[in-house]
């Protein structure tokens, strides 16, 4: 049956004034009523607003255009298992086998309001979370045999649910042994420090004056687990039915695609402080994956960046507040996370990480105000030793623009004045660096590449209507004409891809990078629900919000940066190959697409020698110990992947983290090049702005895609 969808559609598609709005609200909900048989439409309840509300405007608003049907619902039902027992932890197989008559009527519930898989899953789940919360700590009265060689399955993916309770409680011994195993080791180096770790010296204050024993080192890590477990609970205990919602709901968006999101009305809240851009606490964007929390991007100038020990991809497994006990994140919902991980300015929170190696680290971070001016455009000139050429270093952290302030700062004015500066030194060529630019204003990646480019057509606009908009460049000037390379990697998303693949596809710049940056190549709206509510269901008021795909980028040359990113001219070993980043490794993301392209003329003034290009750089790299260190990275991390479990044995344990420990060290690149010059071009005399740029000269004298950059600059300009 199909739902009364157009009852939220009105402001969206042309109908602008409030009464027509008003109008058509009330009929729909007077459609909505006959259909649900309800005589009076101000009885709906709330549910039966919000999910036919949702629902239309997945239909007929999102870039896919796919209907709510029997299908999508099947895909839903999957995504809504994962997200209730990610871990296959609580429930049992004959509990899944009761919900799968839910998997083809989710279209049906949020028409009728009637949430039946919700309220089921949810009883089921409470129930066996209560069993599983009585058997974990009768099971951590007693000690734990830590020599007993057994293996656990680590992936989650890899599991299966089990058909009986002790099938369950046994993978529950696994799951608390390796916890009390992780605790142990942390005790056991405290009293041992390793004489090889950098804060050695700080450690070794450190030490307790007597050593604890095997039988008091696992008490302690059991007594700190039990401690863990109480407050996961006490959290597992305290979800509600707005929890259940927003795991119901958004099993239902994310078959849409990766980046639809219904946000509960708490989660309206965070975003408009997002939005806002008053950001405080540790400037990290974080993601929930399976029972992790994992840091998707740092924020140029916030209180991790200038830390620069928490990385992209790091999972976060506790959260301590200052010298305070921390808290196990493992398991809890990202908001609760979020909660625990934000705090007032100056105040001490302490992150433990697991990092892609493997590696366990305790971060410690101050938190702050984002300084604004650590985000904005910064400028040097690079140059080889010996080498009388020098060349402009412009890197560009976000595409940033205040849209409340016109005359406010923006990117295009900053690299515009960037680039004045650098040309009165006489450079040979500029290198931008977009590398971890994950977007931001659409209009300022259509400016930068103006500034490169006479003019024409920078990037095409495809809606969800089907509708191709082309956004030009439409200023004639060129403010920089000579060699250019352009850096990317698979952290470059979004607006930065759009300038780093117009660039290339006029010819204009050398794209270097690893394999491929990110691949989003769409655009999303928020669409706040309360305006789409009619008058008769706004008593019920607030009911979130919605973040919805609505159009897709493409290239000048018609091929889409969605999921296949841009791939660059010069590929050199990728850092991070060895991660699962990018929108090609995200679940239900849009896929590839090509339009015709749009007539544009190529940059004439120099051409560039692709194939000498690539193949002197490919003699260097194999050459450079930097990148040889890069390329057994990525391969010693490519075979640990495919270890799926881990030993339950603690000598085997301690030995394995110390092996990782030891491999991580050897595969760090921090030396210096001193054949990297790197000059200050505003020679600034205060004293933060040098210690600035002292940071910015040792992170580019340390970074090998620098280093191949002037050789390649030096085969451009020969």
């Amino acid at each position: 049956m199909k739902p009364f969808k157009i009852i939220i559609l009105i402001s969206l598609f042309g109908c602008n004034s409030m009464y027509s709005e008003k109008a058509r609200a009330r009929s729909n909900a007077k459609k909505a009523a006959k259909v649900l048989n309800v005589k009076d439409p101000s009885k709906l309840t709330k549910d039966v607003y919000l999910g036919n509300t949702l629902r239309g405007i997945l239909e007929n608003m999102h870039f896919a255009k796919s209907p709510l049907d029997n299908s999508l619902s099947r895909k839903a039902f999957d995504e809504y298992v994962k997200r209730i027992d990610y871990g296959k932890q609580f429930l049992l197989k004959e509990d899944i086998k009761k919900l799968e008559k839910h998997e083809n009527k989710i279209d049906d519930q949020i028409t009728n309001g009637n949430l039946d898989l919700m309220r089921e899953a949810s009883a089921l789940l409470r129930t066996r979370q209560k069993q599983i919360e009585t058997y974990v700590f009768n099971k951590l009265k007693k000690p734990f045999d830590l020599n007993k060689d057994v293996k656990y399955v680590t992936d989650a993916e890899k599991r299966s649910f089990v058909s009986s309770i002790g099938e369950l409680q046994a993978r529950w011994d696994k799951v608390l042994q390796l916890d009390i195993l992780e605790k142990y080791a942390e005790y056991l180096e405290e009293q041992n420090p390793d004489p090889a770790d950098k804060d050695y010296k700080k450690k070794l204050k450190n030490v307790p004056k007597v050593k604890l024993t095997h039988a008091q080192l696992e008490k302690k890590a059991r007594e700190s687990t039990i401690k863990s477990y109480q407050r996961i609970f006490r959290r597992i205990n305290k979800e509600d039915s707005t929890d259940d919602m927003d795991k119901f709901f958004n099993s239902v968006t994310k078959v849409y695609d990766p980046h639809t999101h219904y946000l509960i009305p708490d989660d309206k809240e965070e975003f408009d402080i997002e939005m806002s851009g008053k950001l405080e606490g540790i400037g990290a964007l974080l993601r929930e994956e399976g029972s992790y929390i994992k840091v998707e991007r740092i924020i140029p100038g916030s209180a991790s960046w200038k830390g620069k020990e928490l990385k992209a991809e790091d999972v976060i497994l506790k959260v301590g507040q200052g010298d305070k006990e921390p808290v196990d994140v493992v398991d809890m919902g990202l908001k609760d996370a979020v909660k625990l991980i934000r705090g007032r300015k100056g105040s001490e929170v302490r992150l433990t990480v697991k990092k892609p190696s493997g590696l366990k680290q305790v971060i410690s971070i101050i938190r702050d105000v984002v300084e604004v001016s650590e985000s904005y455009v910064k400028s040097t000139i690079i140059q080889k030793k010996g080498d009388s050429k020098k060349y402009g270093y412009i890197n560009i952290p976000k595409f940033y623009r205040d849209f409340n302030d016109r005359f406010g700062r923006n990117c295009t004015d900053d690299t515009r004045a960037a680039l004045k500066k650098l040309k009165k030194s006489n450079i040979d060529g500029v290198v931008l660096d977009l590398r971890n630019n994950g977007g931001g204003a659409l209009k300022d990646s259509r400016y930068i590449t103006g500034l490169f480019i006479k003019d024409g057509p920078v990037v095409q606009v495809k809606s969800h209507n089907g509708q191709v908009e082309v956004l030009k460049d439409t200023d004639p000037a060129i403010e920089f004409d000579k060699p250019l390379i352009v850096l990317i990697n698979r952290f470059s998303a979004s607006a930065s891809e759009i300038v780093a693949a117009a660039l290339q596809d006029y010819g204009r710049a050398v794209i270097v990078g690893g394999e491929h940056s990110h691949g989003k190549g769409t655009v999303q709206a928020v669409v706040d629900l309360d305006n789409f509510i009619p008058p008769e269901g706004r008593k019920l008021s607030p009911f979130g919000a919605l973040k919805i795909t609505i159009q897709k980028f493409f290239r000048v040359n018609g091929s889409s940066t969605q999921y296949k990113g841009v791939t660059p001219d010069i590929i050199l070993p990728d850092l991070y190959g060895h991660m699962e980043s990018g929108e090609r490794h995200l679940d239900y993301s849009l896929p590839w697409e090509k339009i015709d392209d749009v007539k544009h003329n190529d940059w004439t003034k120099h051409k560039f020698n692709f194939s000498k290009l690539k193949s002197n750089s490919q003699k260097r790299v194999s050459s450079n110990p930097k990148f040889s260190k890069i390329n057994k990275s990525i391969q010693w991390f490519k075979e640990r992947k495919k270890i799926k479990s881990k030993s339950l044995n603690l000598k085997k344990y301690l030995s394995e983290k110390k092996l990782l420990k030891k491999k991580s060290k050897e595969l760090e690149i921090d030396q210096v090049n001193p054949n990297v010059l790197v000059l200050d071009v505003n020679k600034s005399t205060n004293e933060a702005d040098k210690e600035k740029f002292k940071e910015l000269q040792e992170e580019l004298q340390k970074d090998p895609y620098i280093e191949e950059t002037l050789a390649i600059f030096a085969d451009l300009v020969s």
